[in-house]
C-alpha cells in the first residue's frame, strides 16, 4: 500500500500546503473586512437606519420582552447599531418569528442557526449586552466561520475540476478578496449558502449522494436560488443515460434506477423550500375571510415567495429597466462582464459541447467517479469499499493531468458544462429579472467566476488574443505596405509558424470530423511544403494566413455536421504529419 500511493505524497503535502495557506489568507481576509466595517461605521453615519427601529414583538414569546439587567450598554448598542438593511429582517426573524408577510421573503436557516446559538453559546453573554445585540453577535460569528469553511470546500471543489492546485488555490484566494466581501461578514445569507453550495457541489463530484443532497437542500434553506442546485443531478441523471446507450449497457432497469435517483434527490433538495412556502401558506391564509386573504392566497397555485418579491420589492421581468436605474447597472457591470466573459471563454473553447448540453462528446477523462459513472448505489458500499474508493479518489484529484496548454486545458468540458449553465441561467435572472445591483452579491457564491479570474492570472492568453491572432492582425495590417516595409526580420521563423499550425490543429481536434480536418490538413500541409524554405517573408505570412483560413472553414462546418449528421465520427486523436 505505501509504495502504492507513494508518488502522491509529494502531492498531497503541497495540498495541504496550500490548505494552511488558503486558511490565514480566509481568516486575515474576514478580520480585514470586520475593521473596516469598525472603521467606517467609527466615521460615517450608516445610509440605513433601520437598525434603531424595534418594537416589541408581536407574540408575548419574545425573549426581548423579559426585562434584563444590562452590563455593558454601550458595546450591546454598538452591535445593535450595526445590524443593517437585511440583517435587520434576519435578526427580526430569529427573535420574534415571521411575523409579517413580507419577512418570508428571508428563509429561515440563518435566523434558525442565529437563535439557536445565541440561545446556547453565547446566552450567558445576554446580561451583558441584551439579547437583541447577541442576535447580531451570533449572526456575525456565524457567517464569518461559514466563510472560513466556504473558502476550503472552494478549493477542494476546484482542485477536483481544474486538476490544478496552483490556479485552485488562486480561485480561493479571490473568494476571499470577493466584491461581496462585505455580506459575507454581515447578517447575510450568502456565507451560508455558499459554504452548503461548495460543499454540497465536492461531495457531489466525490460521488456521496447523501452529502451532497443534504447540503443542496441546506442551499436552499437559506437562499432560494439554492434549488437551482438539483439541476446537478439532473444533469448527472442525463449523462449516465447518453453514456448506458453508447456502451449498449442500457436496459429499462438501469434507466428507471437512474431516473429515481436524480428525481429522488431533486425532490429532496425542493422539499424545505417548498415547506417553507407551504408553512406561509398556513400561517397567512388558513382561517381567514376571502376579503382578509392577500391576493395570492386566491391563485390556483398559491407562491408566496413570488408574490412578495414581485409585490414588496418590485422584482419581475424587465421591471428594473429604467432610465433611474443605469446607476444600478453601471455598478453591476463588472461582475456581469467576469461572468458573461468566463462563459464565452466557455463556449469558445467548447462550442458542441455547450449547445449539445455534453451530449455530444465523450468526457475527456473516466478519472472522475462522481459525475460520470454510475450511481453509488450499483457499486459495493462496504466500509473498506467506501474507504478504497475514498482514497483512489483523493489520490485522482491530487495528480494533475498532462495538457495544462490554453488549447487544450486539463479539465473535463462534461465536468464544467453544469457549473456554466448554472452561471448562465443566473446571469440572465440577475440582468433581467432582479435588481440588477443584487447582482454582486447573488453571482459571488458561482465557482467558475473565480476559475476564470485564477486562468486569466495565470495564463497571458486566456481571455486575451492567442498569439496566431496577433500574427494574422499584424500581417494584415502590414499587407499594404508589404513590398517597403515588410523585411526578413519580421517573418516567423519555420519552427514558429509549424509551431502555431500544430496549435490550431489541437484546438480543433475534438469537434472537427475527420474527413473535414483530414482535407485541412492536407490543404495546411500543402501552403507550408510549397514554401518550406521561406525565402520570401511575403510568400511565408500569405502561406500561414492561407492554411489558418482552410482550418477555421472547416471548424464552421464540423460544427455543423457534428450537431445535425449521426454519422460522423469523432476522433479524439491525431496522428503527427
Amino acid at each position: 500500500m505505501t509504495s502504492k500511493f507513494h508518488g502522491a505524497s509529494a502531492p498531497h503535502h503541497r495540498l495541504c500546503s496550500h490548505t494552511r495557506r488558503l486558511l490565514r489568507f480566509s481568516v486575515a481576509s474576514r478580520l480585514l473586512v470586520l475593521s473596516l466595517i469598525i472603521v467606517w461605521r467609527s466615521l460615517l453615519s450608516p445610509y440605513d437606519t433601520s437598525a434603531s427601529i424595534n418594537p416589541p414583538c408581536l407574540s408575548s414569546s419574545g425573549t426581548s420582552d423579559l426585562p434584563l439587567p444590562v452590563l455593558l450598554p454601550g458595546l450591546g448598542s454598538v452591535i445593535e447599531e450595526s445590524i443593517v438593511w437585511d440583517g435587520v429582517y434576519f435578526a427580526r426573524i430569529a427573535e420574534c418569528g415571521y411575523e409579517y408577510e413580507q419577512t418570508y421573503a428571508f428563509l429561515p436557516l440563518l435566523p434558525l442557526c442565529i437563535s439557536f446559538l445565541s440561545k446556547t453559546v453565547f446566552a450567558p453573554l445576554m446580561p451583558v449586552i441584551g439579547y437583541r445585540a447577541v442576535l447580531g453577535l451570533s449572526g456575525y460569528v456565524i457567517n464569518n466561520i461559514a466563510f472560513v469553511f466556504a473558502s476550503l470546500y472552494l478549493y477542494q471543489l476546484s482542485v477536483a475540476v481544474l486538476k490544478d492546485q496552483e490556479v485552485a488555490l488562486r480561485a480561493s484566494v479571490l473568494f476571499c478578496f470577493n466584491p461581496a466581501s462585505i455580506f459575507y461578514s454581515s447578517i447575510y445569507s450568502e456565507s451560508l449558502y455558499a459554504l452548503m453550495t461548495f460543499g454540497g457541489l465536492y461531495h457531489f463530484l466525490s460521488g456521496s449522494n447523501l452529502f451532497a443532497t443534504l447540503c443542496f437542500a441546506l442551499s436552499g434553506c437559506a437562499r432560494s436560488n439554492g434549488v437551482l442546485n438539483a439541476g446537478y443531478f439532473c444533469f448527472r441523471s442525463m449523462q449516465q443515460m447518453k453514456e448506458a446507450f453508447i456502451s449498449r449497457k442500457w436496459s429499462y432497469l438501469l434507466m428507471t434506477k437512474v431516473i429515481i435517483v436524480g428525481v429522488s434527490c431533486s425532490i429532496c433538495i425542493f422539499a424545505p423550500f417548498i415547506s417553507f412556502q407551504a408553512y406561509g401558506y398556513f400561517n397567512i391564509c388558513k382561517g381567514r375571510s376571502a376579503v382578509e386573504m392577500s391576493p395570492w392566497c386566491k391563485a390556483r397555485l398559491p407562491l408566496l415567495y413570488n408574490y412578495i418579491q414581485s409585490h414588496y420589492w418590485g422584482v419581475g421581468f424587465l421591471r428594473y429597466f429604467q432610465v433611474k436605474q443605469l446607476p444600478n447597472f453601471l455598478l453591476a457591470s463588472p461582475i456581469l462582464s467576469l461572468a458573461v466573459c468566463s462563459i464565452l471563454y466557455y463556449v469558445k473553447l467548447w462550442p458542441e459541447v455547450f449547445l449539445s448540453l455534453g451530449l455530444q462528446v465523450s468526457p475527456l477523462s473516466k478519472r472522475k467517479e462522481g459525475l460520470m459513472s454510475s450511481s453509488s448505489s450499483s457499486r459495493n458500499d462496504t466500509p473498506n469499499a467506501l474507504a478504497e474508493r475514498a482514497i483512489k479518489r483523493e489520490v485522482s484529484v491530487m495528480k494533475p493531468l498532462k495538457s495544462k496548454t490554453p488549447d487544450n486545458p486539463p479539465y473535463d468540458p462534461v465536468v464544467l458544462l453544469p457549473f456554466v449553465l448554472h452561471l448562465s441561467f443566473m446571469v440572465a435572472t440577475a440582468f433581467f429579472v432582479m435588481h440588477v445591483q443584487v447582482a454582486t452579491r447573488f453571482l459571488s457564491a458561482s465557482p467558475v467566476l473565480y476559475w476564470y479570474a485564477s486562468l486569466i492570472m495565470g495564463s497571458p492568453t486566456v481571455g486575451r488574443l492567442s498569439l496566431s491572432q496577433k500574427f494574422l492582425r499584424t500581417c494584415k495590417g502590414s499587407e499594404e505596405n508589404r513590398t517597403s516595409k515588410f523585411s526578413m526580420a519580421s517573418a516567423p521563423p519555420h519552427r514558429e509558424v509549424l509551431a502555431l499550425y500544430r496549435s490550431l490543429m489541437r484546438t480543433a481536434r475534438v469537434f472537427t470530423d475527420y474527413n473535414i480536418r483530414e482535407y485541412a490538413k492536407r490543404r495546411t500541409i500543402d501552403a507550408f511544403r510549397s514554401n518550406r524554405n521561406l525565402s520570401d517573408p511575403a510568400e511565408a505570412t500569405a502561406a500561414f494566413a492561407d492554411g489558418q483560413a482552410q482550418l477555421a472553414v472547416a471548424k464552421r462546418q464540423a460544427v455543423i455536421y457534428s450537431l445535425y449528421s449521426p454519422s460522423i465520427k469523432n476522433i479524439m486523436e491525431i496522428k503527427q504529419s
